[in-house]
């Protein structure tokens, strides 16, 4: 029974320092608030629009009213957007990597790019 006992204790030392303590979600890196250009290379959607949204906990939402926004910031910066406005919607994906991010975005009859800095 010694034996047995000397084995669980080492291994449950050996697994403290394999797992360490656990660390703020890398997601959280992200939170603040980004100013987005969204560009598209139809002009009959747009010359483009700066719009300003809100990460907190890798949860992105809109910061102005003009348009609603929701969508996820993956720990590695792939984050994925939901975007709405009227009876407009549309959806992006890209990274964000420090400071800026950039990605694509499409809607019902128009596609295009955005690029986002960290205000």
């Amino acid at each position: 029974m010694g034996r047995l006992r000397e084995i669980l204790v080492t291994t449950q030392v050996l697994l403290c320092f394999a797992f360490p303590l656990a660390k703020p979600a890398a997601a959280a890196s992200f939170d603040g608030e980004w100013s987005v250009h969204i560009a598209s290379s139809n002009s009959q959607c747009g010359d483009g629009a700066t719009a300003s949204f809100g990460i907190s906990n890798g949860r992105v939402a809109s910061a102005g009213g003009m348009m609603t926004a929701s969508g996820h910031v993956a720990d590695s910066g792939s984050i994925s957007v939901s975007l709405a406005r009227g009876l407009k919607h549309a959806v992006g994906f890209g990274r964000l990597s420090g400071t800026s991010g950039s990605g694509t975005w499409h809607g019902a009859m128009c596609q295009g790019t955005w690029t986002a800095q960290k205000i």
